[in-house]
């Protein structure tokens, strides 16, 4: 169960495990092009036995980067990358609003024999540069289990308003595109994954199949499985909400809905912003952590219910 952790400075963070050393993943926080609107991410994210469950750069978005934390509209800027939704036009080339969420440090980069941890400092900006956000996350791999075949990465991200008027968190749905609540933390997998199985804590047999993704739903977990190219079998990705999450009892907290694709690719967030804009006002934090579970192997809703009663935040 032994985790390493290998830092080459100014470009990336990589986890691996065991004696062969397979790669989990990558944590790239190296800018990339403006257009993109530069942020870190992770990529390539693999299975215990190396399969690869994320996508880098596809052709129809370029911007799709593995695993990252992004904000389609945020105040009229786009922290998310590429052409702008504007209602009305629809997606248009504006570089003016194309933003970016910048490394400042690292504060943690650890390995132990059965958990890993990267904690950073990062800062949101419009595209003119100005500070609009400062942000605390943490990611810790933990939960290494080759008996299941799986292993589990907790993300917590903690983003503070610095701007004097309040930041709105939103998306292309919250600007009147249907079923495109693109905002918060967002999975793109691989090619080879479209048209894959959707499962969540809800789903009744009817759903557990392509055609039943509970776009714009609330439920604790989301589960997406897929098969591979080049190689033979399936993976699964169970992305969960903690229970600090839940903030449905306080005055304009916004649950998560979850945005998920399998055609014409494989995507999957627990939008921040689906149906309704989030509103954090000037020196408030934005706190939400999840828990992605990566498993080789095609898992049913019961076991994927079963894995996450065992395991504790």
């Amino acid at each position: 169960m032994t985790l390493s952790l290998t830092h080459v400075p100014g470009d990336r963070v990589t986890v691996a495990h065991g004696a062969a050393g397979t790669e989990l993943f990558s944590y790239v926080y190296r800018p990339e092009a403006d257009w993109e609107a530069p942020k870190p991410y992770l990529h390539p994210v693999r299975t215990l036995s190396g399969a690869l469950v994320t996508d880098y750069r596809p052709h129809d978005h370029r911007w799709h980067k593995g695993l990252q934390l992004t904000a389609s509209h945020l105040s009229g800027q786009n922290l998310w990358g590429g052409n702008t939704y504007v209602h009305g036009e629809g997606y248009l080339a504006l570089p003016e609003r194309v933003g970016s969420m910048a490394h400042v440090a690292f504060t943690e980069t650890a390995a132990e024999a059965d958990r890993a941890v990267i904690a950073e400092q990062l800062t949101w900006h419009p595209h003119g540069g100005e500070l609009w956000a400062e942000e605390e996350r943490r990611i810790e791999v933990r939960d290494v289990d080759p008996d299941t075949g799986s292993w589990a990465l907790n993300w917590t991200s903690a983003v503070t308003n610095r701007r004097t008027e309040a930041l709105r968190f939103g998306s292309p749905t919250t600007h009147g595109r249907p079923a495109a609540g693109y905002t918060g933390l967002f999975w793109r997998g691989p090619r080879a994954f479209r048209g894959g199985r959707v499962l969540t804590a809800e789903s009744s047999e009817s759903a557990e199949s392509s055609e039943g993704d509970p776009m714009g739903s609330q439920s604790p977990w989301l589960a997406y499985v897929g098969e591979h190219d080049g190689r033979d079998g399936h993976a699964t990705l169970v992305f969960a909400h903690a229970p600090s999450n839940d903030h449905s009892g306080e005055k304009g907290a916004h649950p998560a809905h979850w945005f998920v694709r399998t055609d014409p690719f494989a995507a999957v967030a627990p939008s921040w912003a689906f149906h309704e804009e989030l509103v954090l006002p000037p020196g408030e934090t934005l706190a939400r952590t999840y828990r992605v579970v990566v498993a080789d192997g095609a898992w049913d809703r019961a076991r994927v219910a079963a894995h996450l009663e065992g395991l504790a935040w």
